[in-house]
């Protein structure tokens, strides 16, 4: 269904997973598909029954690979992109997903927009708002900036999901 789900923990005899979870950014070539695999490599050895994607709010990179600055800041972090390739959000998604979690505002409010009901509304959270300490709301999209900028997003993304994958861990306790 999806180019890149990647389903952690499964034996392979179950067809359900207990949690599904999706990053979102514009155009899911910098942002989401770090924080997916962020969140992928903290919870690929916790026995946790997760799938994990990422998607565009936008369609300008559909089928690509993620900008080639983000895969090498994740590779100098231990992280391979190279089997992830940009999608688009679709409505559908809602129904697919449990956590969506966009990277700014500009994406929090078109996800909102395909929305249609409370149940879809209250999947989509800011990503920053799991870290409570942080001044800041958005993750900057690095598009435009140098590596200092892909080192900041890293960074925001890292503390973010290690708080994701703490309160999964405590869900599962």
């Amino acid at each position: 269904m999806f180019s890149h789900k990647k389903v952690f923990s499964l034996p392979r005899f179950e067809y359900f997973c207990a949690m599904k979870i999706l990053m979102v950014c514009l155009g899911n070539i910098c942002r989401s598909p770090l924080a997916d695999a962020l969140l992928r490599k903290k919870i690929a050895n916790k026995d946790l029954q997760i799938v994990v994607d990422s998607a565009g709010t936008s369609g300008y990179h559909v089928g690509n690979q993620p900008d080639e600055r983000t895969q090498e800041n994740a590779r100098k972090h231990g992280l391979d992109l190279s089997d992830l390739k940009a999608r688009q959000f679709t409505h559908k998604d809602f129904s697919e997903f449990d956590w969506i979690y966009v990277m700014d505002r500009t994406n929090y409010f078109n996800v909102l927009e395909l929305a249609e009901t409370d149940e879809d509304r209250n999947k989509v959270k800011l990503i920053l708002k799991e870290l409570p300490n942080e001044p800041l709301n958005e993750v900057p999209d690095p598009y435009y900036s140098g590596e200092q900028g892909f080192e900041r997003v890293y960074n925001l993304l890292d503390a973010a999901t290690d708080a994701i994958a703490e309160k999964l861990l405590e869900n599962a306790l």
